[in-house]
């Protein structure tokens, strides 16, 4: 195998995975664990991956974005915690945002069972799982379901979605930067996230610490527009010091 064949077959299991560790692929490959370590220098040097401790995982962009399969076994641990305290935040609130992705999903599933609550959503999984649910209403965004993320998105989402004043909107996003802030890979999901963030009072930002320096294709907000980032215990508090400046409370957990 060449290198570039090699490259080629970590990249693509890194975005079929969500991520790959150095050891596996060593021993998956036949090669040493340098041999991995200057392949990944290479590919995130090509802006392809993002390195982590003991692997990579892959630079979300315009051609490429992960499915909502592969983050649903990434991370598990780190995106229950980050759900469980992102609910905490919820207050007062009476109408609420819930974005698409696996980590919003699990904020709506720890929401209070037993308030009276209206959930505003574009994710078929999301507004499935509070359906069932003897207290609230669910509003489920109608557009195009994309089939990556099983969301709606287009003019039909974005337009309901204006119609509506939101006490409080908790929002994903696939990269967010101190620079550039909030980004996704596709401009219809970007316009979605830019409406929900201007139609809410307040914003909740929560995304596992992969998710923190990483920048993708279209921007739909600034840090400083959101309240809160909750995010997991391996972003550096120095970093989360950061962040915290630009405005927003930075949770650790």
């Amino acid at each position: 195998m060449t290198p570039e064949d090699r490259r080629h077959a970590i990249l693509a299991a890194a975005r079929r995975g969500g991520a790959v560790e150095v050891t596996a692929l060593a021993g998956k490959l036949d090669v040493s664990l340098e041999t991995v370590r200057r392949d990944l220098r290479v590919l995130a040097d090509q802006g392809l991956v993002r390195r982590t401790h003991g692997g990579a995982c892959p630079v979300e962009s315009a051609g490429f974005e992960t499915t909502l399969e592969a983050r649903t076994v990434r991370f598990v641990p780190q995106k229950a915690r980050i759900a469980q305290a992102a609910a905490g935040l919820l207050g007062e609130a009476e109408t609420v945002f819930v974005d698409e992705g696996f980590t919003p999903q699990l904020i709506a599933e720890a929401l209070p069972a037993d308030r009276t609550l209206t959930v505003i959503t574009a994710s078929l999984a999301t507004a499935s799982l509070l359906a069932t649910r003897q207290r609230g209403t669910v509003l489920l965004l109608g557009g195009r379901v994309r089939g990556r993320t099983l969301a709606t998105v287009d003019h039909w989402t974005r337009q309901m979605l204006a119609g509506f004043v939101i006490d409080l909107a908790y929002v994903g996003a696939n990269g967010i930067s101190r620079e550039y802030g909030l980004t996704t890979p596709d401009p219809a999901v970007g316009e979605v996230k830019a409406q929900a963030v201007r139609s809410a009072r307040r914003r909740v930002f929560a995304g596992i610490h992969t998710k923190f320096g990483a920048v993708s294709f279209a921007r739909f907000a600034e840090v400083r527009e959101f309240e809160a980032i909750v995010t997991d215990s391996a972003l550096p508090s120095a970093e989360a010091h950061r962040y915290s400046l630009l405005g927003p409370q930075v949770i650790r957990v």
